[in-house]
């Protein structure tokens, strides 16, 4: 049964990645800096998969709510699943200089994503560490009441669930029974990822149930809404914000005092700098 999602911001609206002429210091010539990353510039690879409607609904709701992602002054930010890089270099610059404390680390389980993804960062200059892993197998300790901003472009398309998680490009839209089994198993984790003020957006269709996955968070202690909806020839795209109802301390890193989370987010950094597969 479809659950009703509280619907605060809704975006019908062309996609917001317009075709401009940047130059190096990663500023529009003669206007202010760039809002988000320039298609054009987006590295490509046959076995990676490139920015599509989804790619561009997940970033214009990252702009959409670009005051207040500024306002949360995010260290931690987490994109998994990052593809072309389209999406965690569009995050790190809607943050913009300004948020220079912000650690960026992106991961995807295709080898070839993770290396189109630095090309897209580096072209960019914009500084994040890419890690290959399944979503964020490994690492689950380590991130543990860490991340500020989480967002994830899942592989929500319904297919046979011995395609999810395949080589190649067909990892990324891949999605199992409902196009949900990746989408599960994310949502089975974000409780013990996102820091006490973290935030999670998540890029889902109709045929995922996004009423039922938000009930799903609720049951979790999460409010929701959705920050953009949008419908293609193909699909309904739906971009969900998950935030706690209320804070609570969830793990042992969340009830750190600030010096101590700050300092706990600075080693990791440190340390996954230097487990990282590309930079």
């Amino acid at each position: 049964m479809d659950i009703a999602v509280n619907v605060e911001a809704t975006d019908t609206s062309t996609p917001s990645h317009s075709s401009k002429h940047w130059d190096s210091s990663n500023k529009r010539v003669g206007s202010s800096p760039r809002r988000s990353a320039d298609i054009r510039l987006i590295r490509r690879h046959p076995e990676v998969y490139e920015p599509c409607d989804d790619s561009f609904a997940l970033v214009d709701a990252l702009l959409a709510d670009r005051v207040h992602l500024r306002g949360l002054k995010p260290s931690f930010c987490v994109e998994v699943g990052c593809g072309s890089g389209y999406v965690i270099t569009s995050l790190a610059l809607i943050l913009g200089n300004d948020q220079g404390k912000a650690y960026f680390l992106a991961t995807d389980i295709n080898e070839a994503a993770a290396k189109v993804t630095c090309d897209t960062l580096a072209v960019h200059d914009v500084a994040a560490d890419v890690i290959v892993t399944d979503l964020v197998s490994g690492l689950e300790k380590r991130l543990s009441g860490l991340v500020d901003v989480l967002v994830f472009n899942p592989p929500y398309v319904p297919t046979p669930d011995e395609d999810v998680g395949t080589d190649g490009i067909t990892a990324s839209w891949a999605g199992g029974e409902r196009g949900r089994t990746v989408i599960d198993r994310i949502l089975a984790i974000v409780d013990m990822l996102l820091s006490n003020r973290g935030w999670f957006y998540l890029l889902t269709i109709t045929v995922n149930n996004p009423g039922e996955i938000c009930h799903l968070m609720k049951q979790k202690g999460f409010a929701s809404r959705i920050v953009v909806q949008r419908y293609t020839q193909e699909e309904s795209l739906h971009v969900l914000k998950f935030w706690r109802a209320v804070a609570t301390d969830h793990s042992d890193s969340a009830s750190v005092s600030s010096t101590s989370r700050t300092s706990r987010q600075q080693s990791l950094s440190q340390r996954l700098s230097r487990l990282v597969s590309f930079k």
